[in-house]
């Protein structure tokens, strides 16, 4: 199965080292294997009993020390211990439960009686200006340092702890110690051995180990010149077992290079493989269909949207399919660009179809679609003479009929343009010859979901990515290696500026019932107005409830839609034509309501995020988002894109009942200081971490990374992709079996996950 022998322990499971019962306490921390167990790293460390003084703490630092007992004190409720070790004395608070009172103090005090020898492990805290443990680790020794009996349950920590070196301080869980942790991974380094290593010497010695340890701010001490990276069995050891600092740090660095190589060598085989494909190059007809629609487009390109559509055009033309990434700022016209790319295969004769990420999107992308194409949209098919192609919608709640019909537009090539949702990846829909697809909204479909449809034509279909979220340059380097990257950072001209302001309601109550008035007076000029709530009702657990969930907001019941929308038509709002839409609602009742607020029919629409992405009203100028602190960022950055898309000024009100100096009241407060979607993305990544912010980009990737961290390892990722593409060209076979072995483990975990989700 694994080509080397490091793939092959690694994928051994934890319980054939250390039992079933030990390895059932790490399913929490993830770890199933010897290689979950092995990137299992601690989270800082601590410097051994032996090479520790009491002079030397400092308060916030974790300690582990060796000390007698000067003083006792018995205060009923606490106990009060004074230690010694000749540099200095340290305080230490022991609070005993009223259920343990009656024995638990003597307990203690038998232990720890004056003149007691003992190790003890804790968090240097701080009371009346002095330094003090509350509640240590510890266990009693003998004149000899061995641990005195009594203290069996304490063993883990007696054999990690008075080693020499560092001490490793890992994640843990209530059943789980970190002492225990330990003591499992020196078993498993045990079982590992020198394990030889799986990367050429050559690629992991190509790493700058000095420029990486200038990138690290948290470094104080830097790297010889010539250092390298080392070899994967000393990289274990310095990481579980470190003499000092900077081989803890070595040996993490190796790790995470391991990692980053995977994906980003996965990432460059995946892009060499796509230019192997042969593909039917498309060109648009001088006087066909595209130049047809540009004729009669109301308003000029912007320059941005002409320099990318040129990119996009010459990728086309070419003899092998495209693989880019159209990422730009919200309303800058992406789907503009992507609808000239679709007309420009239907020139040369081919199909394209549109996948959405949800109905709703996917009917706006179709009403928008035919609507910019006017009686391009209806004349004739795929292959009359004249210019012009059918428009056809695939979903998955459409009815029998309508799908047959839609099939067989599909199937015969009279649908030159297939706007659809994931329903396009069943197997029963055929096509006449798809040249190109552009899956809108990529974070919300994995590269197999893409893959899917490529295996529908016979010859491979070119593909186009969008994300109306921008993405910051490290995420795509990792995320996003196969794809080439175009950006739309200029607005089209007309659109109007956005007014964001937060309304606090715990110290603000009363600016709730003003926002309701600001509808008011939005819609008795003429306007519209959406209103966001993060849930359908109460006991809503769909995939459209707001997933950030920060500590405090955990604690306020949120809006949701169902309730919102019966107040607000009995109260505040009443006498306005109010709506409400979210994703459990009929598919044509969802169809209709759109249709109607695109039409001005209804005045204020009351929806989940399924409004989030897409939807053009230019007549809407308000959005309010209620319990704003359950939606993140790049969300809430995404909902304001939905108004100030016409002549009219927007206001986005964003409401709240969490208090300031929060992540969530972070979060608001860098969307209403800025509009810039890329300086919000480094934000989000910043708070987020990469984790939400992958989310399913590229399936597989989120789950296999345990160490690499996209804000953190900048240098690093620059560096290894330069590496990954630079091997790619010298083994383009994939003939070196530990190189191998790391693609096939990171493509297995994509797979399983494809598998998962479908």
């Amino acid at each position: 199965m694994w080509q080397t022998e490091a793939y092959r322990v690694f994928a051994e499971r934890l319980d054939s080292v250390v039992g079933g019962r030990t390895a059932k306490l790490f399913e929490p921390l993830r770890v199933q294997t010897l290689g979950d167990a092995i990137r299992l790293v601690p989270r800082r460390y601590l410097r051994g009993a032996e090479d520790s003084h009491l002079a030397d703490l400092r308060i916030g630092e974790d300690a582990a020390f060796i000390a007698h007992v000067l003083r006792v004190q018995n205060h009923h409720s606490r106990l009060a211990v004074t230690v010694g070790d000749g540099t200095a004395t340290l305080d230490m608070t022991f609070f005993i439960p009223p259920k343990t009172i009656r024995w638990l103090p003597g307990l203690l005090m038998e232990r720890l009686h004056v003149g007691a020898k003992a190790l003890f492990v804790g968090k240097v805290g701080q009371f009346r200006n002095r330094p003090q443990l509350t509640h240590p680790d510890f266990f009693t020794l003998d004149e000899n340092n061995n641990f005195v009996a009594g203290a069996e349950k304490n063993r883990d920590l007696a054999v990690v702890a008075s080693e020499a070196g560092l001490i490793g301080i890992y994640p843990a869980t209530s059943k789980l110690r970190t002492w225990a942790v330990a003591s499992t991974m020196r078993l498993v380094l045990d079982h590992i051995g020198k394990v030889p290593d799986p990367l050429p010497d050559d690629v992991v010695g190509a790493v700058d180990v000095v420029a990486l340890a200038r990138a690290d701010l948290g470094l104080d001490e830097e790297p010889a010149a010539g250092s390298q990276l080392p070899e994967l069995a000393t990289a274990l050891a310095w990481v579980h077992k470190p003499r000092s600092v900077l081989e803890a740090w070595l040996g993490r660095q190796r790790l995470v290079f391991d990692e980053a190589f995977g994906v980003l060598a996965t990432m460059a085989y995946r892009k060499q493989a796509a230019l192997a494909q042969p593909a039917v190059p498309r060109t648009p007809a001088a006087t066909g269909i595209l130049a047809a629609f540009d004729e009669r487009l109301p308003f000029e390109l912007t320059r941005g949207q002409r320099e990318v559509s040129e990119q996009i055009f010459a990728d086309l033309a070419r003899g092998h399919p495209m693989q880019r990434l159209l990422q730009g700022e919200v309303g800058s016209g992406k789907t503009l660009v992507a609808l000239r790319a679709m007309l420009a295969v239907v020139d040369s004769g081919g199909q394209a179809v549109l996948l959405a990420p949800t109905e709703v999107l996917a009917q706006q992308h179709y009403r928008t679609i035919v609507g910019q194409l006017g009686e391009l949209a209806h004349a004739g098919g795929l292959f009359d003479a004249g210019v012009g192609t059918g428009v056809t919608l695939f979903t998955g709640s459409m009815t029998l009929p309508d799908k047959r019909q839609a099939l067989l537009r599909i199937a015969s090539g009279e649908a030159g343009i297939i706007v659809g949702t994931h329903a396009l990846l069943n197997e029963r829909v055929r096509f006449a010859d798809l040249g190109l697809v552009v899956v809108d909204e990529q974070h919300r479909f994995g590269v197999e979901q893409r893959a899917a449809l490529n295996d529908k034509a016979e010859a491979r279909p070119h593909v186009l990515v969008m994300t109306a979220t921008p993405i910051p340059r490290t995420v795509a380097m990792t995320v996003f290696g196969d794809l080439e990257v175009a950006t739309l950072r200029e607005l089209p001209a007309g659109r109007s500026e956005v007014t964001t302001t937060l309304v606090a309601e715990q110290t603000n109550p009363g600016w709730v019932g003003r926002a309701w008035q600001r509808v008011v007076e939005e819609v008795g000029a003429g306007r519209q107005a959406f209103i966001v709530c993060p849930q359908i009702n109460k006991s809503d657990k769909s995939g459209e409830a707001a997933r950030i969930v920060d500590e405090e907001s955990a604690k306020i019941e949120p809006r949701n839609v169902t309730d919102l929308f019966e107040e607000l038509t009995r109260g505040p709002l009443a006498g306005l034509r109010v709506a409400h839409l979210h994703g459990q609602l009929p598919p044509e009742e969802k169809e209709d309501v759109m249709r109607r607020f695109s039409a001005g029919d209804i005045d204020v629409l009351v929806s989940t995020t399924v409004i989030e992405v897409g939807v053009d009203v230019p007549n809407a100028s308000v959005m309010v988002i209620s319990d704003a602190d359950r939606f993140g960022i790049s969300q809430l950055h995404q909902l304001r894109g939905r108004i100030g898309r016409g002549e009219h000024s927007g206001l986005c009100l964003l409401l709240t009942k969490t208090s300031a100096g929060t992540p969530a009241a972070e979060r608001l407060a860098a969307v209403a200081a800025t509009r810039d979607g890329f300086e919000l993305a480094e934000a989000d990544l910043a708070q987020r971490r990469e984790g939400d912010v992958m989310g399913a980009a590229q399936a597989g990737i989120r789950s296999s990374l345990k160490l690499l961290r996209v804000l953190d390892h900048i240098e690093l990722i620059r560096q290894t992709r330069a590496i990954a593409e630079d091997w790619v060209v010298r083994d383009p076979d994939l003939a070196h079996p530990g190189v191998a072995d790391a693609v096939r483990q990171l493509e297995e975990a994509a797979a399983a996950e494809w598998l998962e989700r479908s």
